[in-house]
């Protein structure tokens, strides 16, 4: 039997909580928890049953009993405490988005490459069994060459944490782009295995965010909203995207709009098309037998998606396989989302660099 790997978590917010659920689902339950809110710590403490509790990051990378740090903190802290816990001799699970940009990011995979550890990025959409499913069909050239991708993820109420750190692009980077689009770009290029975005034109809105008072929801992750915070991201971008001349994507993601909520990735192949959604059956859109025919796999699409993460990321630190989403891929996502930043800023077509 393996052995447990002691594991600490860094931001006990409710990310924090999911991480900390999903590795005692993984058989590893977490060994310390950390947060500099002292009363939130103690609250997730008795909530999930860990006794060695931390208000200092740096004390917690300081203790060597500690083996492997889930890094769930906002977005500005990423680099500075994922670097510090590689040089501390950590493995790293890294939430997403990997970075505030792509530069931050290569400075965390040089950390990796340093300290031998292993870093894996939290992108657990790619452990949804559909996907993983999806990718074997494609990588067995079931739908031919992936030739175009469709991609939209659209919330109707779902502004996170308004007027909090998520809204404020100081500590986030961005707004649904970087929040919800890292998972679908990174999902998109995972499935397709089109690792190689060259060019990027988009365009950003603040529509709904920026009348606090008057913003309409039901429910508020990461809330309740603070009317005396900050809003100075976007809540809907849409844009296309080129890999070279072999590919391309086009994608709408938001965190408001006056449309039904839908969340799906399309991949159009010269065999076969399919959709990823959130709430549909995979279905192989394809020929069969000189018939147009859909093709309904059968397999179990059950399991938490953070746990099967854990599963990956433990694995990984013991030598037993590949991390799940990897820092270079990690990488590539923050150049695209750069580049599309960049593109709705000057409302021009560009470069990915």
């Amino acid at each position: 039997m393996a052995k447990d790997l002691k594991v600490g978590i860094v931001g006990m917010g409710a990310i924090g909580s999911l991480h900390a659920n999903a590795f005692e689902q993984a058989g590893n339950k977490a060994a310390a928890l950390c947060d500099q809110d002292a009363k939130i710590v103690a609250q997730k403490s008795k909530q999930h049953n860990v006794d060695v509790t931390f208000n200092d990051w740096k004390e917690l990378l300081a203790d060597d009993s500690i083996d492997a740090v889930v890094v769930a903190v906002p977005n500005r802290f990423h680099k500075e405490i994922a670097v510090a816990a590689l040089k501390a001799g950590k493995h790293v699970l890294l939430e997403k988005p990997m970075a505030m940009n792509a530069d931050e990011a290569r400075e965390i995979v040089a950390a990796e490459k340093a300290s031998g550890k292993t870093l894996q990025i939290g992108m657990c959409q790619r452990q949804r069994p559909a996907s993983e499913k999806l990718k074997q069909f494609i990588d067995d050239g079931m739908l031919g060459d992936i030739y175009h991708m469709r991609v939209f993820y659209i919330r109707r109420r779902g502004i996170p944490g308004l007027g909090g750190w998520f809204t404020t692009k100081a500590v986030s980077g961005g707004g649904p782009l970087i929040d919800l689009g890292v998972h679908i770009f990174d999902l998109c290029m995972w499935i397709s295995s089109h690792w190689n975005p060259t060019r990027a034109a988009t365009m950003t809105y603040a529509k709904f965010g920026t009348r606090m008072k008057d913003y309409r929801f039901v429910s508020m992750w990461a809330g309740p909203p603070r009317l005396d915070g900050t809003f100075d991201v976007e809540d809907y971008a849409a844009g296309f995207v080129r890999f070279g001349d072999k590919a391309t994507m086009s994608f709408e993601v938001s965190w408001a709009a006056n449309i039904p909520e839908s969340q799906y990735s399309e991949f159009l192949g010269e065999k076969g098309g399919a959709r990823l959604s959130s709430n549909e059956p995979l279905v192989i859109h394809t020929e069969h037998a000189g018939h147009v025919a859909d093709i309904a796999p059968k397999f179990d699409d059950k399991g938490n998606v953070y746990a099967r993460q854990a599963q990956k990321f433990l694995a990984a630190a013991r030598g037993e396989g590949e991390p799940a989403a990897t820092g270079e891929q990690g990488v590539i996502a923050m150049r695209l989302i750069d580049a599309i930043y960049r593109s709705a800023e000057q409302n021009a077509e560009v470069d990915v660099a």
